[in-house]
């Protein structure tokens, strides 16, 4: 395989400024001189014992664009920050044709499936239809690799091949939330996290988005100290870098826009229990207040009841179950704490204008035609 990398060459002199020498006329000439911008070029120390790191980023039909360009990027600033190649890359898909991602651009891979080195660190890139993206010849091909000591990674969904590769058992691993509740539901031995990225012995997982760079940042501050890290970080106008121990969606508090610890706690109690749901009575009590003050306290601050606040989370879960699995409509039910198909299938069908039954058709219709 043939790697991509930064082309260019940087010198520096005296007064810091930043000279870019042209590798095929050998001419020097300026690239900037803001004395600001010249100091943070200076190179970052690292270990030079340590040869280049190569990524192979595996990108399946529609992949994340957002997560692809947010990992790959930070490793390009990396190379710049340290006026060095640290890290290479080749891009991969399944027959080494082009791919078309989430924003509908397409991109032409450097290589298809071929044999890596036990060095290599595989970043599999997924979008919103992995289950269709993922095919027998892939996983195979996952699977045999990991045998030889090849080091992966998922990004956004492509947190599911690997656990579809079984190249997860006996770790934590996360994905972006919205696909969480079905990643659990086709593997209910696994430890999902909800945190932005997880890093267990050699499998990477990140959620997605931005939380890439995350991952990222966190791997060249391994590799390379956190001084690197930190300066990749100022290029990327990245002021607060997360860690693993960060979680994906923003506090109860900022999701519905009050700071309200009663209400907030009855809220997180809601979300933990979806499939058993919790009575309003039990709500209040553990909250500690009475069943009129928490219908109050949700009328005041949300505009609607517990119960119906409830229950519209409940769905959200449904609907979420029956885009991304193919659990039967029934099932989907009582994992969303619906112990009547008929009772779900009227209350979805009040919140979404379609039944759970139509949902599921319409999606497989998709699926068919593709």
């Amino acid at each position: 395989m043939n790697s991509r990398h930064h082309n260019g060459s940087f010198c520096i002199d005296q007064r810091y400024k930043i000279y870019k020498m042209n590798n095929v006329t050998g001419r020097v000439f300026p690239a900037v001189e803001s004395p600001v911008f010249s100091i943070l070029q200076v190179p970052m120390p690292t270990d030079p014992s340590k040869s280049a790191k190569r990524f192979v980023f595996l990108l399946l039909p529609e992949y994340s664009l957002i997560a692809f360009s947010n990992a790959i990027e930070t490793l390009r600033l990396a190379n710049r920050m340290a006026r060095k190649e640290l890290y290479t890359w080749v891009l991969a898909t399944e027959d080494g044709q082009p791919v078309t991602c989430s924003s509908g651009l397409g991109i032409t891979p450097d290589n298809g499936l071929e044999t890596l080195t036990r060095e290599d660190t595989v970043m599999v890139c997924g979008g919103a239809r992995i289950k269709l993206a993922t095919n027998q010849k892939l996983l195979n091909w996952a699977r045999r690799e990991a045998r030889r000591g090849v080091a992966f990674g998922g990004l956004c969904t492509g947190t599911y091949f690997l656990a579809k590769a079984g190249l997860l058992q006996g770790r934590r691993a996360t994905i972006h939330w919205e696909n969480r509740e079905s990643l659990i539901e086709d593997f209910p031995e696994l430890e999902v996290s909800n945190s932005i990225f997880v890093v267990d012995k050699n499998r990477y997982t990140a959620a997605g988005g931005a939380a890439a760079a995350d991952l990222m940042l966190s791997m060249i501050s391994a590799d390379h100290g956190p001084d690197l890290a930190i300066a990749v970080a100022d290029q990327m106008i990245y002021t607060t870098a997360r860690t693993g121990k960060d979680e994906q969606r923003l506090s109860i508090p900022a999701r519905i826009g009050v700071r309200h610890p009663k209400l907030s706690g009855v809220i997180k109690m809601m979300e933990a229990n979806l499939e058993d749901p919790i009575s309003p009575p039990a709500l209040a009590a553990q909250a500690g207040m009475s069943t009129r003050q928490l219908e109050r306290l949700f009328r005041r601050f949300l505009n609607r009841s517990p119960k119906r606040y409830y229950m519209e989370l409940r769905l959200q879960k449904a609907r979420s179950l029956l885009m991304q699995t193919e659990m039967s409509v029934i099932n989907v039910a009582l994992a969303s704490g619906f112990a009547s198909p008929s009772h779900f299938s009227k209350c979805y069908r009040a919140h979404f204008s379609i039944t759970p039954y139509r949902e599921r058709g319409m999606q497989e219709a998709i699926y068919r035609r593709e």
